[in-house]
């Protein structure tokens, strides 16, 4: 029994330390589990905004949403890498303003309500978004009548698409009517007293007549003044916040350009002449062409002054069939065949009816309504104007019968152009292009002119892969070879090539004559001062565009106040502008006879007429404040002492006073407080942003 209650109790024992060794691994593994996720999650931190940290999957949604957005406003399925990256700005600019003003916005208790929202969409005056969605284009007025259409499409629509983008819509209107009322309360705490408002006018309206004594700081050598390490320093702690710099690298740079060898060109003309002959029997040039040109076919029509001269002497004195070339243009090499000639006008007038097709199941109820309102005009004989005024989707024509008016070659899209310069006067077409169906009706020509379409083989002259695969080899012997600065400069003055130069900033997108080059910027960011900057593939090559590059990184800022040694130079000159001053106001202090002064300083005196505070360059003398500042100074006949300027020093007589014509008191506090009240909006954001304390590491993900 004692026995049985010993392993009891050490069973107890065991289970109690198993229990303890489980529910240590238990919460060690919730703890490394919790210290994973952290991880994870502070990796994904894009930035951290007044407290609040925005991840990169919740600002990338917001780009997608806003990319969405422009695509449907122009019409495109894709957006370029310019456009994106502004959208991505834009989402950047609108997350700062959102977070920064979040938290002042509920303190003040600023919103909007929906019956706020619904007046600002519906009521008398809408919001000025509203206003230019649905402006008419001919009355520059409010459509309320496809403002409602669209509201209610919205609502019914499957794809959701038009709802998502009402919802952002309004989204901005809470946004921008918010940050409206905030400036509208500073507004509110900001007036402009009688004594603001005469100095003002007395800034613009006291007009000097003056003369004036310059003596240049270049009038003085730098070698004959002297400057201590002490001067410097000294210098430097005092004025210390004029030495503020942002995060920036500086980087050097060769580049290796892959361009096509004469052999690469022989080649390319040596197929040319081959493919002539089996140019000329082709059946179909046109499919010809889409096979073999770097340009598909274009079936343009060309007046004769519209090409070049000999193909344009070539093409109207030849007949269908005739082949010019080989011809080289630009940087390719072409073969041009007659392909047909047309008596067309320059210009045509033109009517149509929209049918808008926004997606694909709409397009053949979108055929048979087009099919049916042609049955109505030419069948059943009703008016075009009247079809056009009720149901075309094109408000702007409708409201006038559908009429475009007069259109020129290369102003429609071309089905449409193809429609209205080859189809007969009066005819009824149907018509499909990216913006639905039309019914297009031309209803007058232009004069006709002689036209030629041609087909045209158009081979690019491009380097061959030898070529590419030889100047690779180059770029990576001299990268090999040069894997420090000293030897990096010493190759590039030895092999006499071109070094440049760069600044970049972490989120800069591009260098200037580099293409596609953010992969250089962010490794950059990742390299060591005098090392190659290596790629995230660890190559010291990067291919950018239609060259490869070799850089190196030579120094870098970080962002608060430059270090002494790198502003040396910068407060040197300083220093020593300082030190001219000092001598030129001993040589010019006491002198109040400006022709003495000038004739003792070996120089002519200078003259300048209406001259105001608000003159910061002067004539003969260029931007100088100081003179503006000292002749709004003085009275009629009063001397300046001397006045240290920009580019030297000055002695300031004023001959007279123009009284001036604006005496508003009333309108002149209007102004100022209309100019105070505008400065107030962007300096208080401004200032709260500055506050907000921002932590941008957008770089580590675009």
């Amino acid at each position: 029994m004692a026995t049985l209650q010993k392993i009891r109790n050490r069973a107890g024992i065991a289970i109690a330390i198993f229990i303890g060794m489980a529910l240590a691994a238990f919460i060690l593994g919730d703890l490394f589990k919790s210290t994973s996720s952290i991880t994870r999650s502070n990796q994904m931190n894009l930035a951290e905004i007044d407290g609040k940290n925005v991840t990169y999957p919740e600002f990338q949604a917001k780009v997608e949403e806003l990319s969405e957005i422009y695509k449907m406003n122009s019409g495109k399925t894709s957006l370029d890498q310019q456009t994106t990256d502004q959208i991505r700005e834009q989402t950047w600019q609108n997350t700062v303003r959102s977070l920064t003003m979040q938290d002042i916005y509920e303190r003040l208790g600023i919103g909007v309500s929906s019956v706020e929202l619904f007046d600002l969409v519906q009521g008398k005056n809408p919001h000025a978004i509203i206003q230019s969605i649905f402006r008419d284009q001919n009355t520059g007025t409010l459509n309320r009548s496809a403002m409602i259409q669209f509201l209610k499409f919205q609502q019914s629509n499957s794809t959701g698409k038009e709802r998502a983008y009402w919802l952002f819509i309004e989204n901005q209107i809470v946004e921008e009517q918010t940050f409206s009322k905030y400036n509208n309360l500073i507004a509110k705490g900001l007036y402009v007293t009688n004594d603001e408002a005469k100095n003002d006018l007395k800034g613009r309206n006291h007009q000097a007549n003056i003369q004036f004594v310059a003596k240049p700081f270049s009038s003085i050598s730098d070698s004959t003044v002297k400057v201590s390490e002490d001067d410097l320093k000294a210098y430097y702690e005092k004025k210390k916040e004029n030495f503020k710099q942002e995060n920036n690298r500086n980087i050097e740079y060769v580049t290796f350009p892959v361009v096509a060898s004469k052999a690469d060109e022989d080649k390319l003309i040596k197929w040319i002449n081959d493919t002539k002959t089996e140019f000329a029997t082709v059946e179909d040039p046109a499919a010809y062409v889409n096979i073999n040109s770097d340009v598909p076919f274009d079936g343009s029509y060309f007046k004769k002054g519209e090409l070049s001269p000999d193909l344009g002497t070539f093409a109207f004195a030849g007949k269908v069939g005739d082949i010019y070339g080989p011809y080289k243009e630009n940087n390719s090499w072409k073969l041009a065949k007659i392909q047909k000639f047309e008596e067309l006008p320059d210009s045509v007038e033109v009517r149509h009816i929209l049918i808008r097709v926004n997606t694909q199941p709409e397009l053949a109820a979108a055929q048979k309504t087009a099919d049916s309102l042609k049955n109505l005009i030419v069948v059943k004989g009703m008016k075009f104007e009247d079809i056009a005024r009720e149901k075309s989707a094109d408000t702007g024509s409708a409201a006038k019968g559908g009429d475009l008016g007069w259109v020129r070659r290369g102003m429609m899209v071309k089905p449409f152009e193809d429609a209205s310069f080859f189809g007969k006067v009066n005819d009824i077409q149907v018509v499909k292009t990216q913006f639905g169906i039309h019914l297009v009706q031309v209803t007058n020509r232009g004069k006709t002119a002689p036209n030629v379409q041609l087909a045209i083989i158009n081979r690019v002259i491009e380097p061959s892969s030898q070529t590419y695969q030889a100047t690779y080899t180059s770029a990576s012997k001299f990268a090999s070879q040069n894997q420090d600065i000293k030897k990096f400069n010493d190759a590039i003055t030895a092999q006499g090539l071109n070094k440049r130069i760069a600044n970049i900033r972490e989120n800069d997108k591009d260098i200037a004559g580099l293409t596609n080059s953010r992969l250089l910027i962010r490794a950059a960011y990742k390299a060591s001062v005098g090392s190659i900057i290596l790629s995230t593939e660890g190559t010291p090559i990067f291919e950018l565009g239609d060259q490869f590059v070799v850089a190196s990184l030579t120094s870098e800022q970080e962002k608060g106040i430059a270090p002494f040694v790198t502003v040396k130079s910068r407060i040197e000159t300083e220093v020593k502008k300082e030190k001219k001053a000092q001598q030129l106001i001993e040589k010019m202090s006491g002198k109040t006879d400006l022709n003495q002064l000038a004739s003792s300083l070996n120089v002519t005196v200078g003259e300048a007429q209406n001259i105001t505070f608000e003159s910061a360059s002067i004539p003969s003398v260029g931007y100088e404040p100081a003179i503006a500042g000292a002749a709004t100074a003085l009275e009629s006949n009063q001397v300046s002492k001397p006045v240290v300027g920009t580019n030297g020093v000055y002695v300031v007589k004023v001959n007279s006073l123009n009284p001036g014509a604006d005496q508003d008191l009333a309108s002149g506090k209007q102004r100022l407080a209309a100019s105070i009240n505008y400065r107030a909006n962007t300096l208080a954001f401004e200032a709260l942003r500055e506050n907000a304390k921002i932590v941008d590491k957008r770089a580590k993900f675009y």
